[in-house]
């Protein structure tokens, strides 16, 4: 038993769709964060579930790693194969199957992107509302319950997928859940699938909920003299039951990355992105709460727009943020991490962090999705200079401590994988125990993933 024969075995089965090509194998072993890039043994691209449980189940007879592989846009070192073995490219796999308009959900398979879904939604006038800024496929947004900019109103993908067909580590194929929008038959399965991050089983189909396009839809960019006036007007506005589509926080040093990657043109100060959805009269009411509720806080004014172009320039401008940040120091590269925690103590939190960063002299912007108590923190090093790193991990050690202290969580969506991973235990307690004997029960011979969200060795 042995990796090479599971090489050898599955390049049978799917024949070119294996590859060993070095250029393939480095491509599979990068990542978005600051984890040494490890390429995996080879590459396998399957075209359908039974050639995913066939592929798997080879595997499993040689113990050999698997790492299923979506976009490759995670943050935590989820997709990469630290302990060798094949990387089970999902993105052939990326066919829209059903669209049922009249139930409001689709099938998918797992290499599909939300771009791509939302596309072919178009005429439906229905569109899928998860969006975790980038193109990932919803495979990997399922695998690592991903969330985003629209969490605050439409909820995660725990929320918004209701079935999944899934290939378990002995090569058996389930299906969790069903098209019915309730269900009290027996353990939920799919809940269980979404945020395991491949360790449980490999998803091959996922039915996702739609939602209706909203009739009218609104965008404002609000600055604010500090910190503290933009975020209590958050907790204001959440706690009154305003209902943003989404509310997002862009500290000064973002939006000086946001200006000069030439997207816009903003004052440096902490600024609110905010959104709202419904229809014109209720959309209009929910503006004017919570312009009432910003010119409490001390709201510098308000850039409003209605227009669609508009509003795609000013979510363009958020999303590309990641991106934006590095020419605030070129050539670094961007240690990203997140963590939530209960709205009332947000503002704890947020001030809390600004103020550690301000004090070790580095730069790290701050953007959140506030509404539900998330922010992200881009630590910039230098590759050159591993003090910078140590440095970086120093002040998110601090974040994730502090956040579990306020009753929060190390991460409201960019999961586990190998970062997060050191946290588990003090943030779960007796907990983390059961979560490793549920991957002991579903995957004895530790081939799915192994390393990531749980010890089992």
């Amino acid at each position: 038993m042995s990796v090479e024969a599971a090489i050898a075995r599955v390049r049978d089965l799917i024949g070119e769709r294996l590859s060993t090509s070095p250029s393939v194998r480095d491509l599979h072993g990068q990542n978005e964060s600051y984890f040494t890039p490890v390429p995996p043994d080879a590459v396998a691209f399957p075209h359908s579930t039974e050639e995913v449980s066939a592929i798997v189940k080879i595997c499993n007879e040689e113990l050999c790693p698997i790492v299923a592989w979506g976009t490759g846009t995670s943050l935590e070192g989820h997709a990469v194969a630290f302990n060798g073995g094949i990387s089970l490219d999902m993105s052939e796999m990326n066919r829209v199957l059903e669209i049922h308009a009249e139930d409001m959900d689709a099938v998918v398979q797992p290499g599909v992107t939300r771009e791509q879904l939302n596309t072919e939604l178009r005429a439906t006038g229905l569109f899928f509302p998860v969006d975790p800024g980038a193109n990932a496929s919803l495979g990997g947004m399922a695998a690592t319950r991903a969330s985003g900019t629209t969490a605050v109103r439409y909820g995660t993908m725990r929320e918004n997928v209701m079935a999944l067909e899934v290939v378990l580590a002995d090569g058996r194929i389930i299906r969790t859940g069903s098209r019915a929008r309730k269900s009290s038959a027996g353990y939920d399965l799919t809940k269980l699938m979404i945020g395991s991050e491949g360790t449980l089983g490999i998803i091959t189909e996922l039915t996702v909920k739609l939602q209706g396009q909203p009739d009218s839809i609104t965008a404002a960019v609000c600055p604010f003299p500090d910190m503290p006036s933009a975020v209590n007007t958050v907790i204001q506005t959440i706690q009154m039951g305003v209902p943003m589509a989404r509310i997002e926080i862009v500290d000064p040093v973002a939006i000086r990355a946001v200006n000069i990657s030439g997207s816009m043109s903003l004052p440096e100060v902490p600024h609110l992105f905010v959104e709202f959805h419904g229809t014109e009269a209720g959309a209009k009411e929910q503006v004017e709460l919570f312009g009432e509720i910003a010119r409490e806080h001390g709201c510098m004014g308000f850039e409003w727009s209605a227009n669609l172009e508009e509003r795609n320039r000013l979510w363009h401008a958020r999303h590309n943020f990641y991106y934006a940040s590095l020419k605030l120091k070129p050539g670094c590269r961007a240690l990203s991490t997140d963590v939530c925690v209960p709205i009332s103590r947000l503002a704890e939190a947020l001030l809390e962090t600004a103020e550690e960063i301000a004090e070790s002299g580095m730069i790290s912007p701050i953007i959140g999705h506030v509404g539900d108590g998330n922010f992200h923190c881009g630590f910039l090093i230098d590759p050159e200079k591993p003090e910078e790193l140590e440095l970086a991990k120093k002040l998110t050690h601090s974040m994730n401590r502090r956040a579990i202290r306020l009753g929060g969580t190390v991460t409201g969506e960019h999961g586990v994988g190998v970062g997060k991973k050191r946290y588990m235990e003090e943030e779960h307690g007796a907990g983390y125990a059961v979560m490793a004997e549920i991957k002991r029960a579903l995957d004895p011979k530790n081939i799915l993933n192994p390393g990531k969200v749980v010890e089992v060795n």
